[in-house]
């Protein structure tokens, strides 16, 4: 069973930055891929980027593109989400993810998950 657990969020007005980060307990894949997801109240969990170690594996959400940059540490099962210029739509619990096997927008297709990082984003 792998564990991860993410850290970073909080409370900001919008512009403003966080930097969310999630470490793994192992790595699940030679490949290293990992994602960052997020879900509001009442809203389903929605991919939000995604990175393999290692190659161009990178992609976004449309929604968050040239605002979040995905980023992995010097080992695998470590990775990070910059975020910039945040909305208030940005609002959410954000979650990590490993163990792909699949799309990497769809939560269905990650066996692992974390508890969260609450972020909120105020006018």
């Amino acid at each position: 069973q792998v564990q991860l657990v993410e850290s970073g969020g909080g409370s900001v007005q919008a512009g403003g930055s966080l930097r969310l980060s999630c470490v793994a307990s192992a790595y699940t894949s030679s490949r290293g891929c990992m994602a960052w997801f997020r879900q509001a109240p009442g809203k389903e969990r929605e991919g939000v980027a995604f990175a393999c170690a290692g190659d161009t594996s990178i992609d976004y959400a449309n929604s968050v593109k040239g605002r979040f940059t995905i980023s992995q540490g010097n080992t695998k099962n470590t990775i990070y989400l910059q975020m910039n210029s945040l909305k208030p739509e940005d609002t959410a619990m954000y979650y990590c993810a490993t163990g792909f096997h699949g799309y990497w927008w769809r939560a269905a297709d990650f066996d692992f998950w974390g508890q969260g990082t609450q972020v909120i984003v105020s006018l």
